[in-house]
């Protein structure tokens, strides 16, 4: 991973991605520049997802079920932080880590 900063993900689409937690081999990142609802992304070995941070509800997936339980237990209890990390990303700042599913 030489020359990618610390603590961000490369994706195909975009190509660098801060990330902002991860627990149980699930990576949860936000773009900057990332349009439609207020949304993250949960990465996994084994499949993604994008939830919208108003609802919770998955806008795709293809995570396993038990992966996708994690991430939306892990989204209902920071959601707060979650929209502010939107906010955040929207005018360009710096995201906040947010504690892991434990």
């Amino acid at each position: 991973m030489l020359g990618r900063p610390r603590g961000e993900v490369r994706n195909e689409k975009i190509a660098v991605m801060p990330r902002i937690s991860s627990f149980f081999g699930i990576v949860i990142t936000m773009y900057h520049d990332d349009h439609g609802f207020p949304h993250f992304h949960a990465q996994h070995a084994d499949g993604h997802a994008k939830i919208r941070i108003d609802t919770l509800e998955p806008i795709e997936s293809n995570l396993p079920r038990r992966q996708l339980r994690f991430v939306l237990a892990w989204a209902e209890l920071h959601q707060a932080e979650l929209e502010e990390n939107w906010h955040l990303a929207r005018a360009g700042g710096t995201l906040q880590e947010i504690e892991p599913l434990r």
